[in-house]
């Protein structure tokens, strides 16, 4: 019988530009949900943050990519957008807002060294990510 649950996380950011990892919260919510099989997905109802998988092990990984996104795409430029934040909206689209993660007997199918991350590019906030977890 297919189940359809839906639970909340809540981020908050301290730095305009942050990878903040979230994969204990999304284990905590798996577990309460009770599903062992299926998908799990997550969303981010933001416009200038996002959501990734990545290599949790080693911090200087999620600085690098926090590094390289700015060189990639300046926080000042001659962008268009008078709220100031172009910089933060481009590099949620190059990161992207939702996931689809694998349940297999009540676990996350990640890999050794990945760790889910939300993205902050217009902190320091509060944010939200929606996860929805579809399974038996």
């Amino acid at each position: 019988m297919m189940i359809s649950k839906t639970f909340e996380i809540t981020v908050k950011s301290t730095r305009r530009k942050e990878l903040i990892e979230i994969t204990s919260q999304i284990e905590r919510i798996l577990k309460e949900s009770g599903i062992t099989n299926g998908i799990l997905v997550l969303f981010i109802p933001h416009t200038t943050a996002g959501v990734t998988i990545n290599e949790h092990a080693d911090p200087s990984v999620k600085s690098d990519i926090e590094e390289q996104l700015t060189l990639l795409v300046p926080e000042s430029k001659n962008y268009k957008h008078l709220e100031g934040n172009a910089d933060a909206h481009i590099k949620s689209v190059l990161v992207g807002n939702s996931l689809t993660l694998l349940i297999e007997n009540g676990r996350l199918l990640l890999g050794t060294w990945q760790g889910v991350f939300f993205a902050e590019f217009d902190g320091p906030r509060t944010r939200k990510v929606l996860v929805k977890i579809l399974g038996e």
